[in-house]
């Protein structure tokens, strides 16, 4: 967080990997955990389940976003809405950030 509570620049937070995924834990309550996600370009995350609903939001980079058999461009501004145990992985095919919010 940044120098006041509860504020954050996004933007400046955004660090890629050589390789593979870091994320930044932004937010965590008992009802809602958000996260930074920057996956390096090329960098897969296979198939998995969450057991709370939730929302990606995309802020830079380019990939496919596979949600219950459904590939979704991920590109900036893209919203991304999952159910609760949504099948669902990702791909980045260059550097990409995005939120990740589950409540």
């Amino acid at each position: 967080m940044g120098k006041e509570k509860n504020t954050a620049n996004i933007k400046d937070m955004i660090e890629y990997p050589k390789e593979g995924v870091l994320s930044k834990e932004i937010i965590r309550t008992r009802k809602n955990n958000v996260s930074l996600f920057c996956m390096a370009a090329g960098t897969e995350i296979g198939e998995h389940t969450s057991t709370r609903q939730g929302f990606v939001y995309v802020i830079e980079g380019r990939g496919i976003f596979s949600l219950e058999g459904r590939d979704i461009k991920m590109l900036p501004g893209v919203f991304i809405f999952m159910k609760e145990n949504a099948i669902h992985s990702l791909k980045a095919e260059e550097n990409t950030a995005f939120m990740l919010s589950l409540c």
